[in-house]
């Protein structure tokens, strides 16, 4: 067992100031030297082009290529670096898992992925210059693989294949405008529908005031939209679009909804996707594929919990008192994974080892 943690990131402010105070947080850091490191023997299997780049954030999200900006002033480097580890446009995404269930007021959801590639962050971040407040888990410093806004509206997504990427914007980055620029479920749909997709994904969403959460089936050749409270890594409108192999993804679904029918609370639901012997949560982190964290949304309370690993307790954050003013006294969320792989942020993590 391993003994991680998250760091808390709290900021409002404009976009710009936000990026300055992240590259001064993370310049000459473990994390950014481990990358550092990993790109040397991961070729990047995509183009960089800052000018098209810029006019796709200036199309989308203006506000967050000013984050980009004052990511490179404050880690003076060259944008094409900022774009190549920051961007979330036009770059290849590794398979993962994920597991996620909406019941009645709450989102839950484990993310599924590799410890090296984990940031380990928890940001909740009040713009001043445009978009919503916002609390989330990062991947990639500017993006988000799951939160919730002040608006209650909460996302996640999971991942379906790696066949034929095209030209876009990637999850975690889609996660981020979501989030600061929805104020609902029918507004991210259409978000979704308008913008260019790099790979293929499900974005599961769910508001306070939806009867049934939406989850659009996303790729670079169309996008489908269905109601579901349950989301792992196939489609089911789409499924041309499926992986060949979907045991593991069947599985898991059909724990939840045989398990949804004993009726859930929130409580239950998490203790359901974080307990290690209920069939849900994954310890394949060498296969990217291991449960990192679970995290949880309930959009009328605006209430968020976390847990690092499995069979924890969640952290709470009351995120509707820090909307209104009032700043979290944590510093840290910490937990246990049952890996010894080692994680970017803590330790040596390059791809010459384990």
């Amino acid at each position: 067992m391993k003994k991680i943690f998250a760091d808390v990131i709290q900021f409002r402010g404009s976009h710009y100031d936000f990026g300055v105070k992240q590259g001064e947080i993370i310049k000459d850091s473990i994390l950014v030297r481990n990358r550092e490191r990993q790109w040397k023997v991961r070729i990047p299997k995509f183009k960089i082009n800052p000018e098209e780049t810029k006019a796709m954030f200036q199309t989308y999200a203006p506000q967050i290529w000013e984050e980009l900006l004052g990511l490179q002033a404050a880690l003076e480097w060259p944008m094409e670096r900022v774009l190549l580890e920051f961007g979330g446009y036009r770059v290849n995404i590794n398979p993962s898992g994920c597991s996620i269930y909406v019941g009645e007021n709450y989102m839950i959801r484990n993310y599924d992925y590799h410890p090296k590639t984990y940031d380990s962050r928890c940001v909740i971040y009040q713009p001043n210059d445009g978009g919503y407040a916002t609390i989330g888990l990062t991947q990639k410093i500017t993006g988000r693989c799951d939160g919730m806004n002040e608006k209650g509206l909460t996302m996640g997504y999971t991942f379906m294949n790696r066949k034929r990427p095209g030209d876009g914007f990637i999850c975690h980055m889609i996660g981020r405008l979501i989030l600061e620029r929805c104020s609902s479920v029918e507004e991210a749909v259409y978000l979704l529908k308008g913008i260019p997709h790099r790979g293929s994904f499900s974005y599961v969403l769910y508001d306070e005031n939806s009867e049934m959460p939406s989850i659009v089936e996303t790729s670079p050749r169309r996008i489908e939209v269905r109601e579901g409270s349950v989301c792992t890594n196939h489609f089911k409108i789409m499924t041309e679009e499926n992986r060949r192999v979907l045991d593991d993804s069947t599985k898991r679904m059909m724990i939840i909804e045989q398990k949804e029918k004993q009726g859930l609370n929130g409580k239950q639901a998490f203790k359901l996707l974080n307990d290690t012997n209920q069939g849900v949560f994954s310890k394949l982190y060498g296969s990217w594929a291991g449960t990192i964290h679970t995290s949880a949304y309930f959009p009328k309370e605006r209430e968020a919990w976390i847990a690092l690993g499995g069979d924890q307790e969640p952290t709470k954050i009351d995120f509707s008192q820090w909307l209104n003013g009032e700043n979290l006294a944590m510093k840290r969320i910490e937990g246990m994974v049952d890996t010894d792989i080692p994680f970017v942020h803590m330790e040596p993590a390059d791809w010459y080892q384990k």
